[in-house]
């Protein structure tokens, strides 16, 4: 029988088509049951449209079969078949794809959903085999055909016989190698594995012989090998049931098993989308953060299906990064894939998905503040400092979707307050918002100005994450109300009578604040006198953009090498006996003014949990002075 060459061009195609397209051999299977599954979508149509009779939907079947004695995986079904033309046209010429022929002329809205479109997925058969037959029958035809290729040499289209119309696809599965383990795909686990993970919502059955081995009735030790035929797909997609039809325990079940996860879901969001494009959305908000979630190793994305067909394990586009706790998966059939089905075309109507995403986990993350504060505090409490890095990143781009969402410590109760509740009870009085950094809620309740801003019955949101202080820089401002660090030199809690005051202390103890600030050298830019500190006696207050808890945050990050530096004050209260101190040593014992200079600097630096750049100094002047 002469051997024909395969029309669309050459070995460099089947090359490409083999080798190239598909990242990932296991698609190969994928791909073949897609087809069987458009072959059974199309004799469904056509049993419609003419009224055949004879099969009922739940009379169509995909099988697999394991040869493994001679190396044989076969995939059949009983779908349209094809005539000796369709397999010269579909299968003799790479890319041209029947399926996409036939999608053309079904209605929209049809039961039908062809998978296929690009007429390649079949030669992914040959990155696994070395031999491919294909036997079939058209629907309605009295005659049965084989197709038989070794690959780039060619084929040959031969008659044969077979009963029923519907396709045989049989793979001579290639010797195993160092490099390559073809062994796997005659072993039925490995099979049912890549049937679950990207055919799990084929909506026909999918049916494997298994075996499994059983003690022999009426034996002791005598075991026998039961083969059951067993459908390895659930068929029908979670995600396009009606809700009504699904429980909790459904949704729950589900996401553990897909994901992984110990624990439920703290919340499902089930959206169904029609219009411009269409698509099924099922997403899940952990309870708790995966253990690489902070780490570079992290992926997010969700799974994109189409026509219930995997096509992505994580389509990153689909979330944004604030966002990339969200775990689920969206299934559309509007989508332009690549010629593989492993990658998306630059679509725009992507954007429009991902853009609906990201509303509706904001409006869903919004109602569980407003109806579910406990739970929201708990996602908060596993979620919110990539909340605030969204706010701080993309030079604040996304604040506002992400404001209404973040929530800080509070001064009143020491419990979680989101900006709006701040705003909504703050004094008509009050136009900022008063925050204060630190390590713990404890130190930075022990802070100086913290007892000050307390005092004058003004709350303070207590940040404790690195990035705090950088988000709300960005914000700049919440409802027209601006935010002030409680640590920065500008803090105005004073009347107009009690700053006069204030300005003429410091210009009567000009000469003696000075002498203070040259025994400091650059350590500080300034040293002055305060009323802001009831009963501590010293404080460090920072001047400009950069304060002391961002120059911490940035002088730790690597290649920073200490040149990331606040511009410092150093405030001694007034009314302190230590004030009182200083100015009179200073009338008698310079020197000894200088070195009281240098303990009050280093304890203002100690409160203000700033490291003392020579703490043996400080130790000795201490000794020295006792």
């Amino acid at each position: 029988m002469a051997k024909k060459q395969f029309k669309a061009e050459s070995k460099k195609l089947m090359d490409m088509m083999i080798n190239s397209i598909y990242t990932h051999k296991d698609i190969f299977l994928r791909e073949l049951i897609s087809n069987a599954s458009d072959a059974l979508d199309k004799r469904y149509y056509n049993a419609m449209n003419e009224g055949e009779t004879g099969l009922d939907r739940e009379d169509y079947k995909i099988k697999i079969e394991i040869d493994k004695e001679n190396r044989l995986l076969t995939i059949s079904d009983n779908g349209c078949g094809m005539s000796e033309k369709e397999l010269e046209s579909n299968l003799g010429t790479i890319a041209k794809s029947g399926s996409l022929d036939f999608k053309s002329g079904v209605e929209k809205g049809s039961e039908v959903e062809i998978i296929g479109q690009f007429g390649v997925g079949f030669y992914s058969a040959f990155m696994v085999s070395d031999k491919v037959t294909v036997l079939s029958k058209a629907q309605g035809s009295d005659e049965a055909f084989r197709w038989e290729s070794e690959g780039v040499d060619g084929y040959t289209v031969s008659p044969a016989e077979k009963e029923e119309a519907g396709t045989v696809i049989t793979l001579h599965i290639k010797e195993s190698t160092e490099e390559e383990d073809y062994d796997k795909y005659l072993g039925q686990y490995t099979i049912q594995n890549i049937v679950s993970k990207y055919s799990d919502y084929i909506r026909y059955p999918i049916m494997l012989d298994m075996e499994r081995t059983e003690l022999k009735e009426g034996t002791e030790d005598e075991y026998e090998t039961i083969t059951e035929a067993t459908q390895l797909n659930s068929m029908v997609p979670l995600w396009r049931k009606s809700k009504s039809e699904i429980t909790d325990e459904d949704y729950n079940s589900f996401y553990q098993s897909k994901f992984y996860d110990y624990e439920a879901p703290l919340k499902t969001i089930h959206s169904k989308t029609e219009g411009q494009i269409s698509y099924d959305a099922l997403l899940f908000i952990p309870a708790h953060a995966p253990f690489d979630y902070y780490s570079k190793d992290f992926e997010k994305g969700l799974a994109l299906y189409t026509n219930g067909v995997v096509i992505m394990e994580k389509c990153k586009e689909l979330l944004p990064d604030y966002f990339s706790f969200v775990k689920g998966l969206v299934d559309s059939a509007d989508l332009t894939l690549n010629i593989s089905r492993e990658t998306l075309q630059q679509d725009h109507l992507l954007k429009v998905i991902a853009k609906n995403i990201e509303k509706k986990i904001k409006s869903e993350l919004e109602k569980m503040l407003r109806t579910d504060r406990e739970k929201y505090e708990e996602f908060y409490n596993a979620f919110g400092v990539q909340l605030k890095f969204g706010i701080y990143s993309d030079y604040g781009r996304n604040k506002e979707t992400l404001q209404d969402l973040i929530m800080f410590v509070s001064s009143n109760e020491k419990k979680l307050v989101s900006l709006s509740e701040y705003v909504d009870r703050m004094p008509e009085s009050q136009n900022t918002i008063y925050f204060a950094t630190g390590e713990t809620i404890d130190k930075i309740d022990l802070l100086p100005q913290t007892d000050s801003v307390k005092a004058k019955g003004y709350e303070i949101l207590y940040c404790t994450d690195d990035v705090d202080e950088f988000a709300l820089q960005m914000l700049r401002e919440y409802k027209g109300k601006t935010f002030t660090n409680i640590c920065a030199a500008n803090l105005d809690l004073d009347t107009e009578e009690e700053k006069e005051a204030l300005r003429a202390e410091n210009e009567e103890a000009k000469e003696l604040l000075s002498f203070l600030k040259e025994s400091l050298g650059d350590a500080v830019s300034e040293v002055r006198f305060t009323n802001k500190l009831k009963n501590h006696p010293v404080c460090l207050t920072s001047e400009g953009m950069m304060s002391l808890g961002m120059e911490k945050v940035l002088s730790a990050m690597p290649g920073a090498n200490g040149g990331v530096k606040a511009t410092v004050v150093l405030e001694i209260n007034k009314d302190h006996p230590v004030a009182d101190k200083i100015k009179a040593l200073y009338e008698t014992d310079k020197e000894k003014t200088a070195k009281y200079a240098k303990i009050l600097y280093a304890q203002s630096c100690l409160i203000a949990g700033k490291s003392i750049e020579n703490p043996t100094e400080y130790s000795e002047l201490v000794c020295e002075l006792m």
